[in-house]
């Protein structure tokens, strides 16, 4: 029932798997320390060199750690009024005998250790072809995570994001292909032939016709995994419809673990093509996302389609930075990365929470969010700020060295920064705006101030700290940040 308190759930409605959920992003966090103190003198491997962890593995798995902990730590109190009869829509609960929801929810958190597992093996294999296999597996696992809730919108958009993003995988696929055969032509050893250094070492005796033909179609395809154009429409469907955790991971670490496989393969492209090649493909990829993402923006009446929208802008921002490839820009798409998943997830998680709050995902029918739940609204709103890139969070840091390092790089590079920054004026205006109507004015009549649990509130508020510390000073991550910037930078 809209209306409820929904942090004030009852402790019945908990599952055991609920808390047990945070070991992975524990051990992934614990995992990634161990691991940061091993490649400051270079890369570590394993089951020769089939595993393989650089700097930018240790960022991206500190990356899928933090923005982990937030969903996972998010999910018991939303999962809890999921499973509220009251509250519950479509198939979720209602009707569902108390074991098989048992089972259904048990399901759930299974398929969300097997996406952080999948996860993480794309970042930390050296072989093209396994890191194809991983993101491959997130495809499926998150599939059925998307039509979970079992309604007609949410299969839809279920059978909408396996269509697509297979279009896509099957792009990057034969981009593969082409690759392992233009190192098989250059005479590298079929076992090393998809190994990431030795093309990178190689990468100069490549086909440069067969090489420039299997980069674009992987540019097309894993740009399909991080919502870049064209193959982008499946992306506010899925997030909107998956389960706000899951919205969470797929929106803060899977678009972003997708486009780390397209850094990998930038440097390779730079190497055997000279840098123009990327720089113009990522250039007009990236405005291209940014101006779609924009209008999208001004004429969106749904909120977590809202939040959706703007996961396309801010990597259409790394895609340019990308693009400019200096060690500055490179630095700047790490920190941005790292800031947009715990600023997104933060988001997320909150907009699960309005949800239950008040029943709809309409713009329109949220108002007085600030005074009907206080700290909801609040921390929702500084989730909107971090995404709109103000101090002191670190999304601010790296819209302006993205800036700095675009407008530095010469008289092409720069006019494109500058319309990507009227295109980023215009979703900022369109996110402001839509986010301000939601969060002031006063509460509905009959609408009472609602109790709010600290179990609800603590993994956003912890989002926020992490993302406004990284604003302020990397610390301790900012060597890290510095060498995982040089493992990108063109040969």
């Amino acid at each position: 029932m809209p209306g409820k308190p929904v942090a004030a759930v009852r402790a019945r409605g908990r599952h055991p798997a609920d808390w047990a959920g945070l070991t992975s992003p524990v051990v992934i966090l614990a995992c990634a320390s161990l691991l940061a103190a091993d490649v400051d003198d270079g890369a570590v491997a394993a089951y020769s060199g089939l595993l393989r962890a650089d700097a930018l593995t240790v960022w991206m798995l500190l990356v899928i750690g933090a923005v982990a902990l937030i969903a996972c730590a998010s999910a018991p109190s939303y999962l809890s009024g999921e499973r509220d009869a009251d509250r519950a829509t479509g198939r979720t609960v209602m009707g569902v005998p108390p074991i098989e929801r048992s089972r259904e929810w048990g399901s759930y958190h299974a398929l969300v250790q097997v996406f952080l597992g999948a996860m993480c093996l794309a970042v930390v294999t050296a072989n093209l072809g396994v890191l194809w296999v991983a993101i491959e597996a997130t495809t499926i696992v998150t599939a059925f995570l998307v039509g979970h809730r079992r309604t007609r919108m949410s299969v839809e958009a279920a059978w909408k994001y396996v269509v697509i993003c297979s279009a896509g995988i099957a792009l990057a696929f034969l981009g593969t292909v082409l690759v392992y055969y233009a190192a098989r032509q250059a005479g590298i050893a079929e076992a090393w032939a998809l190994d990431w250094p030795t093309l990178l070492a190689h990468a100069d005796q490549l086909d440069p016709a067969v090489t420039r033909l299997g980069i674009t179609l992987v540019v097309l395809g894993y740009g399909a995994k991080a919502g870049l154009v064209p193959l982008h429409a499946w992306l506010p469907d899925a997030h909107s419809q998956a389960p706000a955790p899951v919205s969470a991971l797929m929106s803060g670490v899977l678009l972003s673990v997708a486009f780390a496989a397209l850094l990998r393969y930038r440097v390779i492209a730079d190497a055997a093509l000279g840098v123009d090649f990327t720089r113009v493909l990522l250039a007009g990829i990236a405005l291209l996302t940014l101006a779609l993402a924009a209008g999208l923006l001004l004429a969106q009446r749904d909120y977590k389609r809202m939040l959706a929208y703007s996961s396309m802008e801010h990597m259409s921002l790394i895609a340019l930075a990308a693009a400019i490839g200096s060690p500055l820009a490179l630095a700047a798409a790490l920190l941005h990365i790292a800031g947009h998943g715990l600023a997104k997830a933060t988001a997320f998680c909150a907009s699960g929470q309005i949800l239950h709050l008040r029943g709809t995902t309409k713009i329109g029918r949220v108002r007085g969010l600030l005074a009907r739940s206080p700290w909801l609204g609040a921390l929702f709103g500084l989730a909107i700020v971090a995404l709109l890139g103000f101090p002191p969070f670190s999304l601010f840091a790296s819209e302006l060295g993205i800036a700095r390092a675009g407008f530095a790089a010469g008289s092409g590079l720069g006019w494109t920064t500058a319309a990507a920054l009227l295109l980023v004026l215009v979703a900022f205006a369109a996110l402001a705006t839509r986010a301000t109507r939601m969060l002031l004015g006063p509460a509905r009549k009959g609408d009472a101030a609602v109790a709010e649990s600290p179990s609800a509130l603590w993994p956003l508020v912890l989002g926020l700290l992490a993302c406004a510390a990284l604003g302020i000073t990397t610390g301790p991550l900012g060597d890290l940040l510095t060498q995982a910037a040089t493992v990108l930078e063109r040969p």
